[in-house]
């Protein structure tokens, strides 16, 4: 069994990795990069491998930066199998058709501006692209082991990001492969924690919080509940950049525990995305993926989506409206790193203002404008024009959907015999803290993986 790295190996999105074994070629992940305008314009270059080549693919989970260039994988010659959890398969067209609808959109607006004497802007793949993809899905239930080709056989296990995330392990040629996907830390509300896997002769494992440990999750809840208080107080607004999938369903099972406290029906709540309502459909759905607390809150009063005072937006006109909205207004709306989508606007009409409060909870890759804003640049550009930021910019770090490096440290720990270990999806600093840690505690040598880097398992 050979591995070979190709993204997420010294970044943290583009998550991207070639196994060969059993005479088979299978692709674990197939991510958008996200971040720096050079780093994004990387995911339309050729794919380092044949994509007609390739045997079968498997998903680790539905996030952006693990499935985002899976329709042009298949637009270039892939036509195998698709192996994912059942509830990943139902979030997945969601989330490709919706980065399809802002492609196209975004080219759109680009030949507007664009030179006639050019070829003109084309989105890196289209809503027809995505249906390519559907009937490849093989949805796979979690702890199945699945023969998915001749000599090769997998099992998805719950990791405990989001909903329908796994842990991939791979058997072939005498040997296993687990590849960690993203992990998400103990105690997470809604998801189960995390699978402990034993065995293993190489672990894939990421590293996104390598350097760092999170705030206890209970101190975090109650600074969320001083932001909320504190913009009351100032007649302000509240925007939170978060990942439709995950983030914002955590977000809202929190407004349910602390309705009464948080003084949360004072009011206006927005969920401001166009597959929002979509999204909540599916985690309807899937209520036996949830922990036994999280089942006790989706049926008390009130339920997360169902809060009186929570507003689903899904047109462009209703999104638009809420920035008539003074002072009282709590928006939640993607992207989580407000690298595009309706977040955008809201800050572009809302930064300038001093009783504004920004609050990000999850992970600002290098490059994106939730980055810049995290550290206090005075001014960010957004739409082509400049905006001086006088909002006031928290950052929650204690309701990440990733472990942090305890947490990481602990999960490695469950493996008997310490096997060989391949830091992935993580910057190098983080990476580098975590091998060190590794090192001292395990004695194992982990390896960074770097695109083109080859394995032997």
């Amino acid at each position: 069994m050979r591995v070979e790295f190709h993204g997420a190996a010294g970044e943290v999105t583009g998550s991207m990795h070639l196994v060969e074994a059993a005479g088979r070629r299978i692709l674990l992940d197939c991510g958008l990069l996200q971040g720096r305008r050079e780093l994004e314009a990387r995911n339309a270059d050729p794919f380092p491998f044949d994509p007609a080549g390739l045997d079968a693919l498997v998903l680790s989970h539905a996030h952006i930066d693990h499935i985002g260039r899976v329709p042009l994988l298949v637009a270039r010659g892939f036509r195998g199998p698709i192996w994912l959890q059942r509830a990943s398969a139902d979030l997945l067209p969601i989330m490709l058709l919706d980065a399809a609808s802002l492609a196209e959109s975004e080219a759109e607006r680009g030949n507007r501006r664009h030179d006639p004497d050019l070829p003109p802007l084309a989105p890196l793949f289209t809503r027809q692209d995505v249906a390519a993809v559907l009937p490849l899905l093989r949805p796979l239930d979690y702890d199945a082991r699945t023969a998915i080709l001749p000599g090769v056989e997998l099992v998805l296990r719950d990791a405990g990001h989001i909903l329908g995330s796994a842990i991939v392990e791979l058997w072939a040629d005498g040997r296993k492969l687990v590849f960690s996907g993203d992990l998400g830390m103990k105690g997470t509300p809604i998801l189960r924690d995390p699978a402990v896997i034993e065995q293993a002769d190489l672990v894939l494992m990421e590293s996104t919080y390598g350097d760092r440990n999170h705030r206890e999750r209970t101190a975090t809840v109650q600074e969320l509940g001083e932001v909320f208080e504190h913009a009351w107080r100032e007649r302000g607004n509240v925007l939170i950049p978060a990942f439709a999938v995950g983030r914002s369903q955590e977000l809202l099972y929190w407004f349910a525990r602390y309705w009464d406290e948080w003084k949360l029906q004072r009011w206006r709540i927005f969920l401001d995305s166009p597959m929002a309502g979509k999204v909540v459909e599916v985690y309807d759905r899937h209520h036996e993926l949830f922990d036994e607390q999280a089942r006790q809150v989706w049926a008390g009063i009130p339920s997360p989506f169902r809060l009186p005072n929570l507003h689903i937006t899904e047109s462009t006109a209703e999104s638009m409206a809420i920035n008539s909205i003074g002072s009282g207004a709590i928006v939640i709306a993607g992207s989580g790193m407000a690298n595009g989508g309706r977040i955008q606007h809201h800050l572009r009409h809302r930064l300038g203002r001093r009783e504004t409060h920004v609050v990000f909870v999850g992970y600002q890759s290098e490059g994106t404008l939730g980055r810049r804003l995290v550290e206090r640049a005075p001014w960010v550009r957004i739409h082509g024009r400049d905006h001086r930021v006088n909002a006031q910019i928290h950052t929650v770090g204690g309701l990440s959907a990733h472990t942090d490096q305890q947490g990481l440290l602990a999960w490695y720990g469950q493996f008997r015999d310490a096997p060989p270990l391949a830091l992935v999806h993580g910057e190098d600093r983080a990476r580098e803290a975590l091998a060190g840690e590794i090192g001292e505690r395990f004695g194992t040598q982990a390896i960074l993986a770097r695109p083109g880097l080859r394995l032997e398992v």
